[in-house]
């Protein structure tokens, strides 16, 4: 009989921990493989590097990465922004005591979250966001990135989204162009008033400002400031933080086309 390969059967035994568990702690996958914690990092740090785990920022949870979900070439544009973004987004939320969201573009107009600071405890808002799509019109993520568009592009993601709108969306599209204006105007996209993203939020509303992710041409994504409605206004936020998000974008965006030349 050939003898199997420890190392490999043992990255493969975490694996598939993590899959049934969705999300999971570093002792709990301990206590699931009976593997020791020293050992389990350097295997989750391996299979990090490859995009088969992801570490959540928020909480320290492994889950499933998006080399393994993932289709049509977009693990390496989620790879490339996770990559660049993983320390900016965590200073930006240590810098401003808000939940941060990095999203990537996926496609015809759409974003989904990729990476996230969010803690309950710290910020007051939901922190399972990962693998979330959020509206394309009335989330500040999606308008952030419908914003960084070219009209060309725009106009095609518009054309591919309209049939696939949500009906909540659908209500507000002929609002789009004011929308988005609005957004160039204040340099920041809102999440709209009262708007639930039902997947994301439980207990009180949250509240976000988000800005694209831009490169030379169009942008690779968008990100956020959130946080609990309670807490602070829209208003207080952008004078205390917007610049540092601005800033925290436009790092990401350049290290992001930094990152791709080189490959």
């Amino acid at each position: 009989m050939t003898k199997l390969n420890r190392s490999i059967d043992r990255g493969l035994t975490v694996l598939e921990a993590v899959h049934a568990a969705g999300a999971i702690s570093l002792a709990f996958l301990s206590k699931r493989t009976g593997l020791p914690k020293p050992t389990l990092l350097r295997i989750c740090a391996t299979l990090e590097s490859r995009r088969w785990l992801i570490r959540r920022s928020s909480d320290g949870c492994y889950q499933i990465g998006s080399a393994l979900l993932s289709v049509r070439g977009m693990p390496d544009l989620v790879d490339r922004l996770v990559a660049v973004g993983k320390q900016e987004i965590v200073h930006l939320s240590e810098q401003t005591g808000l939940g941060v969201d990095l999203a990537v573009a996926i496609g015809e107009g759409r974003t989904e979250i990729v990476d996230t600071t969010r803690m309950f405890k710290k910020h007051g808002v939901f922190p399972d966001t990962i693998g979330f799509r959020p509206s394309p019109i009335l989330s500040a993520l999606g308008a952030a990135y419908l914003s960084g568009l070219s009209k060309p592009a725009l106009a095609e993601a518009l054309r591919r989204m309209v049939e696939s709108l949500p009906r909540e969306d659908a209500a507000v599209g002929p609002q789009l162009p004011r929308i988005l204006q609005a957004v160039a105007d204040k340099g920041y996209a809102t999440r709209a008033k009262g708007h639930w993203g039902r997947a994301v939020d439980y207990g009180a509303l949250p509240l976000a400002i988000g800005v694209p992710i831009l490169t030379d041409k169009e942008p690779v994504g968008a990100l956020n400031l959130v946080w609990n409605a309670d807490d602070r206004t829209v208003e207080t936020v952008v004078n205390d933080h917007l610049a540092k998000l601005q800033q925290a974008a436009k790092t990401i965006g350049q290290a992001y086309a930094g990152f791709t030349s080189r490959r």
